[in-house]
C-alpha cells in the first residue's frame, strides 16, 4: 500500500522523444527571442521588463504541447488579454495586496472559462497585474493590449509558421474541418459512430474538456480500437501475409515504361532497386499525377498534355523513376509483427510497406494484404 501511495509521486508523463524535446526548446527560444526584437524594434524603454513571467509559459503550451486545447491560438489570446483585464480593473479598485491578487487571479479564471479561453499562464497575467499597482498606474487598460495582447500574438504566429516547418499541426484542426484529402470524410481512425455532440458529452462526463479536445478524443479511441484489433491477429508477421512475386523497377527505368507497369499490372506502387538489388525507394501512382501537374503548372499546359509528355518514351532525356520515387516511406523486416503494420496504413498516408532483408526486398506489404489478414483473423475467431 506504501508502495502504490508513493507510485503516486512518480513522473506522470512517459520519456519525451528526443527530437521533440529539441524541437519544443528551440521554438521557445526562437519565439520569445522574435518577441524581443519586436519589442525592441519598437524601442520601448525597458523593453525586456514587457516580457513578463506568464510568456513562458505560454511557450511551453504553444511548442511544447501544441494540441492542447489550453494552446490553441483563442485560448492563448484571449486568455491572457481577459485575465489581463480583470487584473488591471482589481488592481485599480482593492488596496490590500493579497486580497487584490486573490481576486484578480480567481476572476481571471472564471472570466476564462467563460469565454471559453481558459490559458493557464492568464492566472499568472493576472497576478502579475495585481502584484504592481505602479506599472497599472502608468499604463492602466493599455497593459492588456501591449504587452499581453500584442506579445501573445506574436508568440502565437511563430508558433504557426514553427509547427508548419517542423511537421507538427498548430492550430489544431476542429471536428468538423476537412481533413488531409481536403474533403468532409474523417481519417479513417477517427470514424467512430460517434458526432461532435456525443464527443463532447464523453468530455463534459468526465471533466476532461480542458486537457482533451474533441478531436484528440476520436482520434485517442480510434487508435485504441486498432491497437485493440491487433490483438485479433495473433502472431502473424509480414512473413506470413507478404507478397513474394514482385515487379520492380530500377532507378534508370523511364516514366514511360513504370506507367505501363501500372497499367498492365493494375498495381498503385512498384519498388524501386538499384544495380545490385538494393531496396532504394518506392513510387506510388500519386507521384506520376502529381510530377504531371508541376510540369503543366510550370509549361502553362494542361494536366493530360503535361503527363503524355512525362511518359513519352521519345522524349530525348526521358524522366527517370529514381527522380520522382519517394525514399521516406515506412519499412518492414518478415518478422515484423502486423499489429506494427496496421496503424502505417491505417490513415491513408500509406499504401505498401516493402519488406527487407539486409537492404534486399523481399516482399511488400499492400493494404489489400492486411485487409485479407484481418479477414482471415477474423473467421479464426
Amino acid at each position: 500500500m506504501k508502495n502504490r501511495s508513493l507510485r503516486g509521486l512518480y513522473p506522470a508523463m512517459p520519456f519525451g522523444n528526443p527530437v521533440e524535446v529539441v524541437r519544443a526548446g528551440i521554438g521557445a527560444l526562437i519565439g520569445l527571442g522574435l518577441t524581443g526584437v519586436f519589442l525592441s524594434f519598437l524601442e520601448l524603454q525597458g523593453a525586456g521588463l514587457y516580457l513578463i513571467a506568464p510568456f513562458g509559459a505560454t511557450s511551453v503550451l504553444l511548442f511544447a504541447v501544441p494540441n492542447s486545447p489550453l494552446a490553441q491560438p483563442w485560448s492563448a489570446i484571449v486568455g491572457n488579454s481577459v485575465a489581463a483585464i480583470v487584473g488591471v480593473a482589481v488592481c485599480l479598485v482593492i488596496d490590500d495586496p493579497v486580497l487584490r491578487v486573490a481576486l484578480a487571479v480567481g476572476l481571471g479564471i472564471s472570466a476564462m472559462i467563460v469565454t471559453r479561453a481558459v490559458h493557464p499562464p492568464g492566472g499568472a497575467v493576472a497576478m502579475v497585474a495585481a502584484l504592481n499597482p505602479d506599472m497599472v498606474a502608468d499604463l492602466g487598460f493599455w497593459f492588456t493590449v501591449m504587452p499581453v495582447g500584442a506579445v501573445t500574438a506574436i508568440l502565437v504566429l511563430v508558433a504557426i509558421v514553427y509547427a508548419r516547418l517542423t511537421g507538427r499541426k498548430y492550430p489544431f484542426r476542429h471536428f468538423d474541418d476537412k481533413g488531409k484529402h481536403h474533403t468532409a470524410d474523417r481519417a479513417p481512425m477517427e470514424r467512430l459512430g460517434l458526432d461532435e455532440d456525443e464527443l463532447n458529452a464523453i468530455l463534459q462526463h468526465y471533466s476532461q474538456s480542458f486537457n482533451l479536445g474533441i478531436e484528440d478524443l476520436a482520434r485517442l479511441i480510434g487508435a485504441a480500437e486498432l491497437q485493440a484489433a491487433t490483438h485479433r491477429t495473433g502472431p502473424m508477421t509480414a512473413r506470413d501475409i507478404m507478397s513474394r512475386d514482385l515487379v520492380t523497377v530500377e532507378a534508370e527505368t523511364p516514366l514511360g515504361e513504370v506507367a505501363n507497369l501500372f497499367r498492365k499490372h493494375g498495381f498503385t506502387s512498384l519498388p524501386v532497386i538499384g544495380t545490385e538489388g538494393q531496396f532504394i525507394g518506392v513510387i506510388f501512382q500519386i507521384h506520376l499525377i502529381r510530377r504531371a501537374r508541376e510540369d503543366a503548372l510550370r509549361l502553362d499546359r494542361g494536366l493530360l498534355p503535361a503527363m503524355a509528355r512525362l511518359i513519352d518514351r521519345k522524349r530525348e532525356t526521358p524522366v527517370r523513376a529514381v527522380e520522382i520515387m519517394s525514399v521516406t516511406e515506412p519499412r518492414a523486416t518478415a518478422d515484423t509483427p502486423i499489429a506494427a503494420l496496421l496503424p502505417l496504413m491505417a490513415d491513408g498516408t500509406c499504401d505498401a510497406v516493402p519488406v527487407l532483408d539486409y537492404g534486399k526486398i523481399i516482399g511488400i506489404v499492400t493494404r489489400t494484404d492486411l485487409i485479407a489478414a484481418m479477414a482471415h483473423a477474423g473467421l479464426r475467431s
